[in-house]
Order: C-alpha cells, then structure tokens, then sequence
C-alpha cells in the first residue's frame, strides 16, 4: 500500500516537474525580446574595425556585437545625412515622402513625423513594451518663442520623442551645430540655454568645438547654448542614462514587460568633442580618440544588458545615420584610415561612401554567431523586422518601404525574404539612386565629388545617368549606361513606381508630398 502511494505520488511528481518545465520553456521561447538600436552619427563603414582590419584604431564593443552576431556587409542608412535617415529608421519610410526633398532640419521646428505615423516606438509601446530615448533627435521639435523674439524655457516643448512613442526621452534636440545645446528630459528643458556660442576652430583642419567662453548677446552664426552645457561630457552623460534606464528596466523585462532603448548618439559627428580621458591616445589624431570613446560608451550599455541577465534575449542593432563626414579624406591622408573603405564619395553623395554603413545585429538567442548577410538592405527595414518578432502585421499606412529581414538571420523563421526587392538611396542635394541585385542606377550625372551638383548640363553623348555594377565594381568607377540600355529602363520603371505608389512594398497605394521636386524630372507627377 504505501509502495503503490509512494510510486503514485513520485509519479504525480515527475509529471508535475515535466509539465512545468515545458510550460517554463514555451514561455521562454514565446517572450518577446528587448530591442536596443544604437545609432551612430557620420561613422563611416571602415570605422569599425571588426570591418577594416586596417583601422587605426580599434573597437572592440561595436566588435562584439559584429562578432557575436550578424553582419549585413551591404547595409545603408536611407539618406547620406541626418535627418532623414532618422525619419526613415523610426518609422519604415522614406523620408523623401515628406516634404523634406533634399537637406536637414534644424533643432527647433515642427517635427517631419506626421502626427499619426506610427514608429517603432509606437508599436512597442502598444505592444506591453517600456520605450524610451536616450541621445539625439534632430527630427526638430517645438520650443515656446523664438530666438529673436524671446523664449519661454520654463514650459514644455512639442513634437519631440514623448509624442511619437516613447515614455520617456532623456537627450539634445539637433546637432550640436544646430543649437539649443541642453539636456531635455522627457518635454522639459532642463537648464535653459539662455547663453550663445558659435563654432571655435579646432586643431585639425576643417574641424570645430562649441565650447566657452559663452555670449549673453544673440548675434548672427551663434546658437543657444545652457551655461553648464560641455560638449566633452555629453556621450558619458547619455551612457550614464541609458545605463541607469536598462537597471531599471531589468525587473520588468524578466517577468514579462521588455524595454526598446533608442540610443542616438552625437558621435563621430562634429564637433570632435572628446572626453578629457580619451584624448590623445590614438594613432588617428582626435577623430580616433572620438571613435575610441564611442566604443567605450557602447560597450557601457553592452556590459548592463549583460550584468542585468538580459543579453541572451536581448536584440541589439548597430548602425549609422550616413557615411563619414568629408573630413575622412584627412583620416586618409594623414593616418592611412579609410573610413569610407573604397567606396566613393562620403557623408551627402549618392555614391556608397554616402550610405553604405556598419550594419549589425545581435540577438544571441536566435541569430547565430558569426553570420554573414551580403543583400541589399537599408534601415527602413528595422520596422517591419521588429513588427515580425513581435507577431504584428503593419496595416497598409505604416512602414510602406519595411521589409522582414528576419528571415536572413533567423535560420527557424518560417518567412521568405523578399530578395527582388530594391533599396532607394538619397543624397544631401535630393538626387536619387536605386539599388537591386548587382546594379545600382545613380539618377544624375555626377563629376565623382562630395556634394554633386543639383542640376547638371548634360551634352550630346553624356549619360544623362549613371549605372554601375556594385558587386564589381563597388568603387563605382565604370559607367555602364550605354552598354546596358535594358538594365538601365527596367531600374528607371521601377523607381518610378516605388514613387508614384507611395510604397515600395504590397498594399494599397499611399500619399505623398508631390510639390517642390525638381529632382525627379524624369517623372511626371
């Protein structure tokens, strides 16, 4: 009797341990993931050394993520420069949509994502995530006043990271060039920059700092600036932040409740704003230095995720707004280091230099070490991407230019990746490039020069564009235009549906900013 008891119950027990451990299991593969995208600005492709063994100087954290992840080697931003890549990441479509046709906004200003545009935050959010923001927006937000007229810095601001998806925003409103130099806490100010300063020559050529002595008196090229803002303390006090957000974040990511982290950061970008503690070691002047602390600061946030317990089930992508800013010909020059690679052209031409840039993910419980993604993809893509990890479908009026990448990096995933797909890309001056496959049809005609001309003369037996095979050719050193007639018409076709449709993607047909639009002359709108 009390053997046939103490069998049942050992029995009972083991089914009870089996059933647990399997309900324990499901879940663990059913919880969604934390999403930390880190955005670098003006880091060119060959500034990761991961990716350029002969860098002149090393990042061993943006590595680890390389390393210990995957490597999309023909990643772009959707611009080559600030804003509207920005536009583009957050909400999965082309900012050239907008009216933003060519160039950036300020820091202050009605913000280019429409009121009821969703974002990668906005869907988290609504999806039982913690969202937040940590670094730069430059996507313009409102302040009470003008510059000229007076400012009210005790009320809150409008149109800034709050109102578009996440709860809570800690970081500067432009770049640092731009002005309005404080830190803004969720819709506040937080020291009013009640004090001007403009930019101060720096060291190396073509380079500039925004530091003291500060103005009281506005007078023209100078920007507001907060008296206690220091440009050589700002990417420690944005790592300290988004530190302090994943501790805090932890407990609710382990019992069911993750985080998405948006950390923008101000770096390589001008002005070369080094840390005390960094300057001066490395062997590629200030810049080095200034990419060596940035590897540091994003080895900060690798080291929460992964003291909190949280780097297993945690996806962190790596990438940048454009390409390297023109001072990489100095880089080149002087120290050997190729920021843009071999690629032409940097930050603000069509050319790859312009947008081809770090391209990384890591998520160590789906994607495998060590994988290599060598399709076209962009940043638009991210929305689409997290919409699938999440099991939400966009409806037909968000991320009408996202495409799934999971599919490529997730060997169980059980969707197909579109691979005749194509990517646009889009300069500083509003010229067009599209890219599917090998080809890449540059629509202009250009001299090969950082900043090509808005409007070109083209003679009797020009090309009027320009067509070259990336994977031979990624120099984009022979045009083949006339020897390829039939590639050339196909690209121009599909570029002008991609335009016309509103959306690169399926569904239904969608609205855009017509007006203003000199660049695409090739198309009747």
């Amino acid at each position: 009797m009390n053997y046939s008891f103490n069998k049942l119950f050992w029995c009972l027990s083991v089914c009870c341990w089996f059933m647990v451990s399997c309900q324990k299991k499901s879940n663990e593969i059913k919880q969604k993931p934390n999403i930390v995208i880190i955005y670098t600005d003006d880091q060119g492709y060959g500034d990761v050394s991961a990716l350029n063994p002969n860098a002149k100087f090393k990042t061993p954290n943006i590595d680890r993520i390389a390393n210990e992840g995957a490597v999309f080697t023909d990643g772009h931003s959707s611009d080559a420069v600030c804003t509207p890549s920005r536009y583009t990441l957050l909400t999965g479509r082309y900012s050239w949509r907008t009216s933003l046709k060519e160039g950036v906004l300020r820091a202050d200003g009605p913000c280019l994502i429409e009121k009821d545009r969703m974002t990668i935050a906005s869907l988290l959010k609504n999806n039982g995530y913690n969202t937040a923001m940590v670094g730069k927006w430059h996507l313009q937000m409102q302040f009470e006043g003008t510059v000229k007229e007076g400012r009210d810095w005790s009320k809150p601001f409008t149109e800034g990271p709050i109102e578009y998806g996440f709860d809570y925003f800690f970081g500067i409103a432009g770049s640092m060039n731009y002005g309005v130099l404080t830190y803004l806490e969720n819709n506040r100010v937080l020291d009013p920059p009640i004090m001007y300063t403009k930019k101060k020559l720096d060291v190396t050529p073509r380079t500039y700092r925004m530091t003291p002595p500060y103005k009281e008196e506005w007078s023209k090229g100078h920007v507001e600036v907060a008296p206690s803002f220091n440009d050589e303390l700002v990417l420690e006090t944005f790592a300290d932040k988004a530190v302090e957000y994943i501790n805090k974040s932890a407990n609710d990511a382990k019992n069911g409740k993750p985080f998405f982290l948006y950390f923008p950061l101000t770096s390589p970008h001008l002005p070369h704003c080094t840390h005390p503690d960094f300057q001066g070691r490395s062997e590629c002047g200030n810049y080095g230095a200034f990419m060596e602390e940035t590897d540091y600061r994003v080895g900060q946030v690798l080291d929460a995720l992964k003291a909190n317990g949280l780097e297993d089930n945690t996806l962190v992508i790596f990438s940048s707004d454009n390409g390297a800013e023109t001072n990489y010909k100095y880089q080149r020059d002087t120290f050997q280091h190729y920021s843009c690679m071999n690629f032409k052209g940097g930050k603000r031409d069509i050319y790859e230099g312009g947008h081809r840039v770090p391209f990384l993910m890591r998520w160590p419980k789906v994607i495998d070490a060590g994988t290599q993604i060598n399709e076209p993809v962009y940043q638009g893509d991210y929305l689409a991407s997290i919409a699938s990890i999440i099991g939400t479908e966009l409806p037909d009026n968000a991320g009408e230019d996202s495409y799934n990448l999971m599919p490529l990096v997730d060997k169980n995933s059980n969707e197909d990746y579109q691979k005749d797909r194509a990517v646009i890309h889009h300069s500083f001056t509003g010229h067009f490039a599209i890219r599917k496959g090998d080809w890449k049809l540059n629509m202009f005609r250009g001299s090969g020069g950082s900043l090509e001309p808005k409007f070109i003369e083209v003679t009797e037996g020009d090309a009027p564009f320009e067509l070259y095979n990336i994977k031979n050719d990624p120099g984009e050193t022979t045009n083949l235009y006339f020897e390829k007639p039939e590639i050339v018409n196909d690209l121009k076709t599909e570029i002008t549906q991609i335009i016309k449709n509103g959306r690169s993607t399926q569904g239904e047909p969608q609205d855009y900013i017509k007006t203003n639009w000199p660049q695409v002359n090739w198309i009747n709108l």
